[in-house]
């Protein structure tokens, strides 16, 4: 048969097969092969199109020895397939609401299922609703034993109604009439979703202390027979998810998907076959909200000014606020006394080295970082276009100061996407000279209270305090958490070669250039024009890890190798650095830095746009100790200390004070 033939076979057979079953549209006419096949493509591709749309947005249909259930939708109210943003507006107090009641009407997405009594008699079936995060969670078996639950699974974020008392919801009597019955029920997503007494503060749920995550949530129904309740079938902590056992909290999902409810008698567990996807983004333009904490009342002045203040309009809907750096007495300088504009002043290292040689001991000026004696001075909420500005100020004779800056996001968060879009000030200037400053863009744990404390050490515990020494004592578990990105000018730590590199210190000889207008090493040389993406994730030096090291050690993601450095078995922190080109990342319009902090790895990218970034460091669980506690965003611009960055080629001591404004723009942050 050819294959002109064939298609006119097919095509008849569908017509055929059309008027068998719905009569003969056109009495008398033979349609050609041309309409058949444009008819039963119309035809097949609106019958796809139905079907897949009700299979997308409902479960399929489950039966058991006594009843069938189908048209699981546990989102009826909302349309497939879009992605929810949250809603910042008063949840300083209460927290995330998903949905809030600005998005749905009433505030609650709507639960639909239909049952058919399938027994003898009439009777009343019990059901209950879950949900999970599925974007950032641990696998709910374990990967030794798969009988058994993911020693951290109990970690995820999952919920089901807000009160957790109700347990088992019940229908109303089913008839034996061979219908399905309509059940409904409604529901909401917020924080402390198992309401755990940690996170309470004088019997009030401080549900903004565990907040829900962003990312995809999948839905799952769980519907049985009241004998499996009564005969505790089910064990307690699976019907209220807020209460614990032995081991702790069951994971519902573990339990019904792969542990012993998977094979209870006349239960039907169905998952909803979509995901609703949550996604943050915080308008850099809603304001500025000063912490009354930071600076003294008589120092605030009028609410409002420069999109910042204490009014209670910005309290309720602003996502940042001022930040305050800890100024640490070790961070004092003996400065020179020279102001400068570093980037448009052709200051060059030949003036660096001059000015770092030959000004006296008793000339230098003996200074530590600043801080904004007054808030909404240096930061700016711009709502015209949805930015926030940054500024380090001026110095002046006499008024000496380099004063860091920056905001901090209000609302705690764990694990996400952290995508910052912005145009922070350049670092070298076309000499190559280093400003001084070190953009920073960062998260830092929102408390250091028992409520927010991260997962046990088991292994030596973790070092108590940031700030301890070697001798600090070891602890089970801390508050503290940090993941970095600090951009710079430094050099990186390994490997070990150029740990550090080694100068040339020259001769103090005024009248002969060559003496002390010293070359920079080679291996410096090489990365002049290059200025230092350092990523860190303060981990606290637990040693828990399988491959915890000190020194310098390769890590491998995909097809790259990152160079981690830490100092030693007690150090804090450990570091990865990347070399990158001053003019791309903040000579351009604007640059992203994106932290993707996951359960069990940390993966920090950069890039001109959000579709071409690429990885400059990578940690997983295996390194290094991920924290599992709420944290907060911060970008900042500041002076370090070099003296924290062994092996600088500058010194901050010899860096001109700034002579101009360096001013930075924050436009977009998105968690997702």
């Amino acid at each position: 048969m050819k294959e002109d033939q064939i298609i006119e076979y097919h095509s008849t057979r569908a017509w055929n097969f059309f008027i068998l079953h719905h009569g003969k549209p056109f009495k008398h006419c033979k349609p050609s092969r041309i309409s058949v096949l444009l008819f039963f493509t119309v035809v097949f591709s609106f019958s796809w199109l139905v079907i897949s749309c009700g299979q997308s947005s409902r479960s399929m249909e489950a039966a058991s020895e006594q009843f069938a259930v189908r048209d699981f939708n546990p989102i009826a109210n909302w349309k497939p397939g879009q992605p929810l943003f949250l809603d910042y507006t008063g949840a300083i107090d209460q927290g995330f609401i998903i949905p809030s009641i600005r998005q749905v009407e009433g505030g609650f997405f709507n639960i639909e299922f239909r049952i058919k009594n399938t027994g003898t008699v009439p009777q009343k079936f019990r059901y209950k609703f879950y949900y999970q995060n599925e974007s950032y969670k641990f696998p709910e078996q374990d990967a030794q034993d798969s009988t058994r639950q993911h020693p951290n699974a109990w970690e995820n974020f999952y919920g089901s109604w807000e009160e957790t008392t109700t347990t088992f919801a019940e229908t109303e009597i089913i008839p034996v009439d061979n219908e399905f019955h309509q059940i409904t029920s409604k529901f909401r997503i917020l924080g402390n979703p198992r309401n755990e007494q940690r996170y309470y503060d004088n019997n009030h749920n401080d549900r903004w202390k565990r907040n829900p995550r962003v990312g995809k949530y999948g839905f799952m129904l769980v519907v049985t027979t009241p004998d499996n309740l009564e005969q505790k079938r089910i064990p307690d902590g699976v019907q209220n998810i807020g209460l614990k056992n032995e081991t702790g909290f069951i994971n519902p999902f573990f339990y019904f998907l792969y542990g012993n409810g998977k094979s209870l008698k006349n239960t039907i567990v169905l998952r909803f076959p979509e995901q609703l996807t949550v996604i943050a983004n915080p308008d850099p333009g809603a304001g500025i909200y000063i912490n009354p904490n930071s600076f003294s009342k008589d120092k605030v002045g009028n609410s409002g000014n420069n999109g910042c203040g204490q009014d209670t309009a910005l309290y309720r809907r602003a996502a940042f606020d001022q930040f305050v750096h800890y100024i640490d007495a070790s961070t004092k300088m003996n400065n020179i006394p020279v102001i400068c504009d570093v980037l448009n002043d052709h200051y060059s290292r030949l003036d660096y080295n001059w000015n770092k040689r030959f000004y006296r001991k008793e000339e230098l000026v003996a200074i530590t970082p600043t801080v904004a004696p007054k808030p909404c001075e240096t930061v700016i909420s711009d709502p015209v276009n949805h930015k926030i500005m940054i500024r380090n100020p001026k110095s002046e004779f006499g008024k000496w100061q380099k004063q860091n800056v920056g905001v901090i996001t209000r609302h705690g968060m764990t694990y996400g996407k952290w995508t910052v879009k912005c145009k922070l000030t350049e670092l070298l200037n076309k000499d190559n000279m280093w400003n001084g400053i070190t953009n920073a863009i960062w998260l830092i744990t929102m408390s250091q209270a028992d409520w927010n404390f991260r997962r046990d050490c088991n292994n030596g515990g973790y070092m108590a305090n940031y700030y301890g020494g070697q001798k600090d004592q070891r602890v089970k578990n801390v508050g503290y958490s940090e993941i970095d990105f600090e951009i710079l000018k430094t050099v990186p730590y390994c490997p070990s070669w150029v740990l550090p590199p080694a100068y040339n210190q020259g001769i103090d000889d005024q009248y002969n250039v060559q003496n002390w207008n010293v070359p920079f090493p080679e291996e410096i040389l090489a990365d002049d024009d290059k200025i230092t993406v350092s990523c860190t994730n303060w981990d606290m030096a637990c040693w828990q890890p399988a491959e915890f090291h000190e020194g310098c050690y390769p890590v491998r993601y995909q097809d790259q190798t990152f160079w981690a450095h830490r100092w030693d078995k007690n150090y804090r922190a450990l570091t990865q650095k990347t070399p990158e080109p001053d003019d791309e990342l903040f000579g351009s319009k604007f640059y992203y830095f994106q932290i993707d902090w996951q359960p069990d790895k940390i993966i920090w990218r950069i890039g001109p746009s959000k579709d071409k970034m690429r990885v400059v460091g990578y940690m997983d669980e295996n390194v290094t100790s991920i924290p599992n506690n709420q944290m907060l965003l911060i970008v900042t611009q500041e002076y370090h200390n070099t003296k924290w960055w062994i092996g600088s080629a500058y010194s901050q001591d010899n860096i001109p004070f700034p002579k101009v404004d360096y001013e930075g723009e924050i436009y977009e942050l998105t968690i997702e």
